[in-house]
Formats: structure tokens, C-alpha cells, sequence
């Protein structure tokens, strides 16, 4: 099923107790399987990455609580688990409603669970990256959890700040959310623009252009930035050269409104324009992989988020 769906299934409080998350948006696998698994008094034991074993999985399931509380597993990989082992969490699933299973799968084989569990009670869903005006919507609930005070325009202008990241304008809320007041898009360029766009960007160009960003990256983080914000913002930015890339490829000339979605002052479109050439595709695609699998390894418990940033941006320079 798709993310609607689970939508109607939540909002009629008909969701089962076992789900499956895959799909290109990790954002929202992510903020679904938080959903999934925010129970009060619930015992929860959460594997991440290469961490899973499915023994101790398997005994937690199928443990009786001594306190009454609700028994939550929850795993995130980008590997793929054994589907006989999906089926023995599920099985124990089905057999007591108290317990709650969330397999979060952030690989590339979006094909590989789709269709896997239809003769079960399994919640298979496939989360693609939100519309535009599916990310405003996302972006105006998680302000109204966060009670930030923000209008649709608003909305629409950080996410293009961040260009449509929307796990990048949702931290942003954690900013605003200290102004007691309205927040006007001349507030987002005062707060926001000011550090995530010009820094960051500024950060992004001197990586590309093979020179010495230490000295910039240092003083992101000093200011509070978190390292996997800084990757996956690299990414985006990837992907949007990517996009002139290949559409300079195949039209000859970029055209902003086509490739971003709004338009984009000249400048801006010439030097992305001019930068996206520089990379061959085969490039690209390396970068991504790299910024992919170091994003993920960050995401791991005890690792030191700062050394695999800084090695990583070494590699994306040797890359290029």
C-alpha cells in the first residue's frame, strides 16, 4: 500500500500491529515508524543497521511482559532481512495483539517486500518522496505539533530554501519555534537562509571545487548543525546538479522553472548550470552512493558522527 493509505487506516483506527516501511522517502519511514511504535509503558527494543540479531529479536517478541506493558521491536536496515524471519515476527504478532513489530528498510530494492506479506495482517507500505504540496501539508502538521506559529507561504519558502528536503525544514522548526510570534518568510531568511542556504551552500562549492572547507565545516557544526543535515543537504544539492545536468544534456540549455519546480534568479541557474558539466554521470552516481551509505552509518548508535562526515567529504574530493 501507499502512504494514503495508511493515512485512512490511521484515521479510521483500523492500522494493524505489524509493518513494513521501504520506499525513497527515509524521512517519512523514519516519522512513521516513530508513530507506529510511540506507545506509553511499552517494553521496545530497536536494532539499527548491522546490529540485528535475530535471536535476541525473536525472544523479545515472544517474551510475556512481567509489567503488563506492550512488547515493541523495531529494525532498521539497508539490508535486507530473511523473509522466514519476518514471517516468525509477524507470526507473533498475530498471535497477541499487544505486540508491535516495524521493520524500517531503507535499501534500494523497493520491489522486495511490495507484495511479500499479502497473505498476512502486515502493513506493507511504500513511501515515495511527498509532493510539493504533500510536503507543505507534512511541514504545517509537524509546526502545529511543534506549535509553531507559520503560514502555507511560508511553508513553501523554506522548503525551497531546502530545496523540498523536508527532513531539513523540519529541523528548522526547532529554531522557530522559540519565537513567540507569527514566522514570516523574511524571518526564514533572517533565521534560516542566512546559516542552512549560504554557509552550507558556500560549504558545498569549496567541496566541488576540490578546495580547502575545513574551516567552514568547522564553524557549521560550531553553530549547532547536525552532521547528517550537512550530508544529506550535500545530496540535494547533488541531485539538483544532476537534474541540469542531464536536462542541459538533452535541451541544450538549463531552464530553472522545469528543473526546480520555481524559478531562479540567472546567476543562480548559470553557475549550477556551469558546475553541473564539470561531473560525468558515472560521477554522480558514485557521490550519491557514498553520501547514501555514510548518511546511514550515521544514523547507527555509538559512532562518531563528526569523523565519518569529515572522512566522507575527504572521499567525495577524491571522487571528483
Amino acid at each position: 500500500m501507499y502512504k494514503s493509505e495508511l493515512d485512512k487506516h490511521i484515521e479510521k483506527k483500523t492500522v494493524s500491529n505489524n509493518f513494513v516501511f521501504f520506499g525513497e522517502s527515509t524521512f517519512l519511514i523514519d516519522m512513521y515508524t516513530k508513530m507506529m511504535t510511540n506507545i506509553e509503558d511499552s517494553s521496545t527494543l530497536s536494532f539499527y543497521h548491522d546490529e540485528y540479531n535475530f535471536n535476541s529479536a525473536k525472544a523479545h517478541l515472544s517474551q510475556a511482559s512481567l509489567f503488563g506493558d506492550r512488547n515493541v521491536l523495531v529494525i532498521k536496515s539497508e539490508k535486507k532481512i530473511d523473509k522466514k524471519q519476518l514471517d516468525i515476527f509477524i507470526d507473533f504478532c498475530e498471535k497477541n495483539p499487544d505486540n508491535i513489530f516495524v521493520y524500517a528498510y531503507y535499501g534500494s530494492d523497493q520491489k522486495a517486500y511490495a507484495k511479500a506479506f499479502e497473505k498476512k495482517s502486515t502493513m506493507s507500505v511504500r513511501f515515495f518522496h511527498p509532493k510539493d504540496f504533500e510536503a507543505q501539508n507534512i511541514i504545517a502538521q509537524i509546526a502545529q505539533e511543534k506549535k509553531v506559529n507559520i503560514d502555507k507561504y511560508s511553508i513553501s519558502h523554506l522548503l525551497q530554501i531546502h530545496n523540498g528536503d523536508i527532513a531539513l525544514a523540519s529541523n528548522e522548526l526547532d529554531k522557530l519555534r522559540v519565537y513567540d510570534k507569527a514566522i514570516t518568510t523574511k524571518d526564514i531568511d533572517n533565521l534560516v537562509f542566512g546559516l542552512a542556504e549560504v554557509n552550507i551552500d558556500d560549504l558545498i562549492k569549496k567541496i566541488l571545487n576540490k578546495k580547502d572547507f575545513k574551516q567552514d565545516l568547522n564553524k557549521l557544526l560550531e553553530h549547532g548543525e547536525d552532521e547528517i543535515r550537512v550530508v544529506t543537504a550535500i545530496t540535494a544539492y547533488l541531485t539538483q546538479l544532476y537534474m541540469f545536468n542531464i536536462y542541459i544534456r538533452v535541451n541544450g540549455v538549463p531552464n530553472a522553472l522545469e528543473i526546480l519546480g520555481y524559478p531562479a534568479p540567472k546567476f543562480v541557474v548559470d553557475e549550477k548550470a556551469a558546475l553541473s558539466l564539470k561531473f560525468k554521470p558515472n560521477t554522480y552516481y558514485k557521490l550519491h552512493e557514498l553520501l547514501l551509505s555514510s548518511e546511514l552509518k550515521m544514523k547507527s548508535s555509538h559512532v562518531d558522527k563528526e569523523a565519518i562526515l569529515l572522512s566522507t567529504l575527504i572521499r567525495v574530493q577524491t571522487l571528483l
